[in-house]
């Protein structure tokens, strides 16, 4: 077996585990919508998400001012949506209007959750104390909603310089965990 080296700056693709996110938050001016991949679950209950938001978006700094955001997980059919939303600058204008999504009021936070992602999960920040270090925070989910329409959600996930793979087969193997 020939192996070759893998650049380092190419490490975070074979170790992207969730499925792209869009962040939003509740900036001054209007909601704002932020395509992320670098998130971890860290505690079941409740539950806590660890997020890396870069300190050069701005997302960075409305979610470390207001403290609140929601996690919102698109699906395969809304890729589109998400590169754009990647792709674009907030401060260039309305995410949700320019790539069709529709903000709906959340419960616990001001930030709106997405009406077409398969789920939203509204989020406090709880420990900043990475924040200033590493970009981290770590978010205590208060509410988290559901589409129960979709039975099967197909998820994308990045690779990298825009290749994306979506979520599909499932494998079903016993399990002793309830």
């Amino acid at each position: 077996m020939k192996k070759r080296t893998l650049p380092l700056a190419k490490v975070y693709r074979v170790l992207e585990t969730g499925p792209v996110v869009l962040v939003t938050s509740a900036g001054p001016k209007r909601p704002n919508i932020m395509v992320m991949t670098w998130h971890m679950m860290m505690e079941f209950e409740p539950p806590l998400i660890g997020c890396i938001i870069s300190n050069r978006n701005g997302t960075f700094e409305i979610v470390r001012k207001t403290k609140e955001c929601v996690i919102n997980v698109p699906t395969a059919e809304l890729a589109e949506q998400v590169v754009g939303c990647g792709n674009v600058h907030g401060r260039r204008g309305d995410k949700f209007s320019r790539f069709g999504l529709t903000p709906v009021p959340a419960s616990c936070v001001q930030a709106p959750l997405i009406a077409e992602c398969y789920v939203n999960l509204e989020c406090v920040l709880v420990d900043r104390s990475m924040v200033e270090k590493y970009n981290m925070f770590i978010f205590e989910v208060r509410k988290a909603w559901i589409d129960p329409k979709k039975k099967r959600p197909r998820t994308i996930h990045h690779r990298g310089n825009g290749v994306f793979f979506v979520a599909g087969r499932e494998i079903v193997l016993t399990s002793k965990m309830k």
